[in-house]
């Protein structure tokens, strides 16, 4: 991509697993992300899905550096943050920051909604104290929120409300991309719409990038550009919203989508669902080859021998051996 300012390159965060009280031995490791490729261009958003254990949230961690990486590469702007000195992550930060997905636990409930803004203003040098409420009442409205409940405290506010303050945070240094952790999963369904609203219409005025993880595919059709579904730690199928939500080429996408419920009763009654086999694979010990092919309807002999790589399909990239004879 010409304009893609953040690059991930082969990029793996295994986790491992010691046995043993006082004479501690590695006994295994967890894959939770196992050689993801990927680029974002300047005010895209990406929509990032899968099952619950796929290495969504590891991996939005390790773009921040919030965990370290065991291989690979994040590069933003030509900087390498996986070799960056602490001073130097720390100044990615005016370009990346991230929203959680519990406004109840994100949020430090001993701080006031401007002690929380402006803490990252001053810390940051972009402004001094003694102009950190201007600063900080601008936020509160950009995100919808009145500046005269600035000395107010997280429990004081609704779910909604909570995030928009967190929303506000991520804005505060003026950033060049958003990662969004399930960011309205917690959210009653009239307030994820508002907050999904939101997020769009900031991304559109700001020319923001955001990387935005769910497991409710119409609700990443919505808001999103593209779509990367993630299967144990890699991705499986990447391409335009529409493509993989309307014509979902990998098996395990079709799975997915499937699931989705349609407004229409008569045609929910009819809608065939793709119900796979069996359990998610332990990312502990996953399957040689394609590691979905246990649970795969179209699997064969050469599935279990190598790993598909995510190659170009027609308008898409899809990593699947069987792609053309599907």
């Amino acid at each position: 991509m010409a304009d893609s300012f953040l690059h991930l390159t082969d990029v793996k965060t295994h986790f491992p697993i010691h046995d043993g009280f006082l004479f501690k031995k590695q006994s295994g490791t967890v894959k939770a992300v196992d050689g993801v490729n990927l680029e974002i261009k300047r005010g895209e958003v990406l929509g990032l899905v899968g099952e619950s254990g796929c290495g969504k949230s590891t991996l939005a961690r390790t773009i921040m550096q919030l965990v370290p990486t065991t291989a690979g590469t994040v590069v933003l702007e030509g900087k390498n943050l996986t070799t960056g000195t602490a001073n130097e992550i720390q100044d990615m930060r005016h370009d990346m920051q991230m929203v959680f997905q519990d406004p109840y636990a994100s949020l430090n409930p001993r701080m006031t909604v401007f002690a929380t803004l402006a803490e990252p203003l001053i810390v940051h040098g972009i402004c001094k104290a003694s102009e950190a409420t201007e600063h900080v009442a601008e936020l509160m409205e950009t995100v919808g929120l009145a500046s005269r409940f600035m000395q107010k405290y997280p429990h004081e506010f609704s779910g909604g409300q909570r995030q928009r303050i967190a929303i506000a945070r991520a804005l505060a240094l003026k950033p060049k991309i958003i990662i969004a952790d399930e960011p309205v999963s917690a959210l009653d369904v009239s307030i994820q719409a508002q907050i999904l609203n939101l997020l769009s219409e900031l991304c559109r005025k700001m020319n923001l990038a955001l990387i935005f993880i769910a497991h409710d595919l119409s609700v990443v059709k919505h808001i999103s550009d593209r779509v990367a579904v993630m299967y144990l730690g890699r991705i499986v199928e990447l391409g335009s919203a529409f493509d993989v939500i309307e014509n979902p080429h990998h098996p395990y996408t079709r799975a997915l989508v499937s699931a989705i419920p349609t407004p229409d009763p008569a045609a929910e009654r009819n809608r065939q669902r793709i119900v796979l086999a069996g359990d998610p694979p332990s990312p502990i010990n996953p399957p040689a080859g394609c590691a979905f092919h246990p649970r795969c309807q179209y699997a064969q002999g050469h599935c279990k021998g190598s790993v598909p790589p995510l190659a170009a399909w027609k308008s898409r990239e899809v990593a699947c051996l069987r792609s053309e004879e599907i």
